[in-house]
């Protein structure tokens, strides 16, 4: 999966902030008489006393909604001053702040006034996770909405190993992707490759399941992904940079084309793809593998609009729609509607003629 997309100002840092990522090799082998998994999470994570460590009540309040006691709490400057404090709570010993689990719950009056108080949007736990990724994850809309209008980096931390948009893409959860796009989510996210590999090296072809838009076809998610396409979702993801042979011959898709095909997606899949500007040239199916025909993964409609787009050069004035997008820019999409054009030109534009 993508790694988050925070830039370095935007993202708690553990390796600044003292709260380094764990893995399971850094968890004790043995533990000696007395000691155990919460004991020493504490110590690794809880910079305060013991006393107060062991105090929880800030941190189980957002467990468990009770805004009352939140409210009560926080009027103390003690408990202020541990607003963000990452600590192993009674539920799930992993460390984490009140805002990252009102989130997880789903508690969105209580993250609304964790917020107001001055809690951090974007710290995330030790598996660098954000509290908009938990809430995401855990199907909380109203959260996710909070969340990305108090600020939260609608692409997670490049901490973790996916992101909001990848996860809600997999899950077919439409509205949270629009409330993501709408605040600017990368919708072609691939961070894991550009943190590991350099600018000029070949792309592998194992990289294409890391686009959101791949996942929602995968998992036959079509109104996850015409939403992804209509804010501009790369319909060549896979071939937007040079492709190593090697992966080429092992790889079970090549292209977003060849994908929808091998997945056996419905006709509507393939006419989005090329209606939005997907090369039919870059992959050949003019004769599809017999072995994938017989076992009836390849949709014959969906075959045969693809091999029609092969056949037929696309119209001039879809070209143009392809064109015009391009030029403005994924960000600049969501504009459209309010543009002063006529009606039509904005219809056509948006592909709703």
């Amino acid at each position: 999966m993508a790694d988050g997309g925070g830039t370095e100002g935007e993202v708690d840092d553990p390796l600044r902030t003292g709260c380094r990522l764990i893995s399971v090799s850094d968890l004790p082998s043995t533990t000696p008489a007395g000691r155990n998994l919460k004991e020493w999470l504490q110590e690794q994570f809880c910079d305060q006393p013991n006393d107060e460590c062991e105090d929880m009540r800030l941190h189980n309040s957002a467990h468990v909604g009770d805004l009352d006691t939140l409210k009560n709490l926080l009027e103390d400057d003690s408990f202020k001053r541990r607003i963000n404090e990452k600590s192993v709570w009674c539920c799930g010993w992993l460390p984490c702040t009140p805002l990252r689990i009102a989130a997880t719950a789903g508690h969105s009056d209580c993250v609304d006034f964790l917020i107001c108080q001055g809690a951090d949007v974007d710290l995330v736990d030790v598996k660098g996770q954000t509290a908009l990724y938990v809430a995401v994850v855990n199907g909380h809309l109203n959260c996710v909405r909070i969340l990305l209008e108090a600020g939260a980096n609608p692409n997670g931390s490049r901490h973790h190993r996916s992101t909001p948009l990848y996860h809600a893409a997999r899950v077919g959860r439409h509205d949270i992707i629009q409330e993501l796009i709408r605040f600017n989510a990368d919708v072609d996210v691939d961070y894991q490759l550009c943190l590991h590999s350099a600018p000029s090296a070949p792309r592998t072809l194992s990289t294409l399941g890391l686009c959101p838009l791949y996942i929602t076809a995968a998992y036959h998610h079509l109104p996850c992904f015409r939403l992804l396409l209509s804010a501009g979702a790369n319909p060549d993801y896979n071939y937007s940079g040079p492709v190593s042979r090697e992966a080429l011959a092992r790889s079970p898709a090549a292209c977003l084309l060849d994908a929808v095909l091998k997945h056996g997606c419905q006709p509507a899949f393939v006419s989005l793809l090329l209606e939005h500007g997907a090369n039919p040239y870059l992959v050949p199916w003019e004769e599809p593998d017999p072995e994938l025909v017989d076992r009836g993964r390849v949709h014959p409609e969906a075959l045969h609009i693809y091999q029609e787009a092969r056949r037929c050069p696309h119209r001039l004035t879809q070209l143009c729609r392809v064109a015009v997008r391009r030029a403005m820019g994924k960000p600049r999409l969501a504009l459209i509607p309010s543009l002063p054009l006529p009606e039509a030109i904005k219809s056509f534009l948006l592909h709703l003629d």
